[in-house]
């Protein structure tokens, strides 16, 4: 039997709520063992998330201020540290008893047809603060073999496919920021992209209006109706008909085209596109899903599951119906990557970000003695 390592994974995603930790027992392979009681989600205050906007703006535009993305980077070394450390209190665990930290660092930008993707956050001060090895820069590999970095979910996924033994083919769909799919076929094929939006545009609509941060629960869409015709715009984008493997920058779309309409039908048609956009995956899949499982801040709003189950073809269930994490799904999964670089295992494959050949990716950072 393959050894068996206790890891923790680091997630800080598109959608900027905050910190996903979790500790999970895995081969790297088939073997996954949960605890639903050793996880954690570390908030970002506001003047945090305000920090992380605003590295994204700059990392984005030529001439970009380089202090900004210090800064943020910084924030997220010491935001990251104190989850390691809040997390191993809640669990009544020590640093040693962990094998790997799997860290994602902070997206602040991801053009990979530029063969661009950028994660700030430092590995290497990581391992030194935690006293933990640690394996980043998990993406960097992929994009060099001409890959799109993105998603890098997929393999975890089909572990948990796998190990629950359902009929296939099966598709998880992770609704952060963005939202990505990971089709897993009846002989096992993977194939994964990012779909279109996820939870990233209604946050900013919400936010363009003074309305908070997200609309929680689906309470601002649930007033509001569907405009067809902005709908119409917004899946005129050329990123729908684009063919796969595929991802997406988080501010790849824009909210031009809800200018003029009120908060509540505007979080309404934005949270029909997430869906609707989901459901057009179907026509790069070989067959339609028996399931969509469906994983990540998305499963709490009401409203767009109810889009879910009206869109997309086959059940549709949560992550948790089958006993899975949807909070921390993305968590657990940069644990597994983080066993599988030390192991030598690819990360990513040609069928789901488009590599010349499996990619093992990641770098280790050991702890300076």
């Amino acid at each position: 039997m393959s050894k068996v390592f206790t890891a923790i994974g680091l997630m800080s995603g598109t959608s900027m709520d905050g910190i996903d930790a979790a500790i999970i027992k895995t081969d790297g392979e088939d073997g996954v063992e949960r605890t639903p009681e050793r996880n954690l989600h570390v908030p970002y205050t506001a003047a945090q998330r305000d920090l992380l906007e605003r590295a994204c703006a700059e990392a984005a535009r030529k001439g970009a201020k380089a202090d900004v993305v210090a800064q943020a980077a910084s924030l997220v070394v010491d935001t990251h540290v104190k989850a390691v450390e809040e997390l191993l209190t809640q669990s009544q665990m020590e640093p040693a008893q962990i094998d790997v930290i799997g860290f994602h660092g902070h997206t602040v930008l991801h053009r990979p047809d530029e063969g661009l993707t950028i994660q700030i956050g430092d590995g290497a001060l990581l391992a030194f603060d935690a006293t933990i090895p640690v394996v980043s820069n998990l993406r960097q590999a992929d994009i060099k073999a001409g890959g799109q970095g993105a998603p890098l979910v997929p393999v975890y996924h089909q572990a948990l496919v796998k190990q629950t033994g359902l009929e296939l083919p099966v598709a998880v769909l992770n609704v952060g920021g963005v939202a990505n799919v990971t089709y897993v076929g009846e002989d096992g094929e993977l194939i994964a992209f990012d779909t279109g939006p996820g939870n990233a545009l209604i946050d900013d609509w919400v936010r363009q209006h003074g309305a908070g941060h997200m609309d929680k629960g689906g309470a601002i869409a649930a007033k509001g109706r569907v405009k067809e015709s902005v709908l119409s715009r917004l899946l005129a984008d050329p990123y729908f008909s684009q063919d796969v493997p595929k991802s997406l920058d988080r501010n790849h779309f824009s909210l031009e085209p809800l200018q003029g309409m009120s908060l509540q039908w505007g979080a309404m048609t934005l949270t029909s596109f997430t869906a609707l956009a989901a459901s057009r995956a179907d026509f790069f899949f070989p067959a339609p899903p028996k399931k969509w499982i469906i994983c990540g801040g998305g499963t709490h709003n009401p409203v767009l599951m109810t889009e879910f189950q009206k869109r997309l073809s086959g059940e549709v269930l949560t992550a948790g119906e089958l006993g899975w994490s949807s909070d921390f799904m993305e968590a657990e999964a940069f644990a597994y990557l983080a066993v599988r670089s030390l192991k030598g295992l690819p990360l990513t494959f040609p069928g789901t970000t488009g590599a010349s050949v499996p990619q093992i990716g990641g770098v280790l950072h050991r702890p300076q003695v």
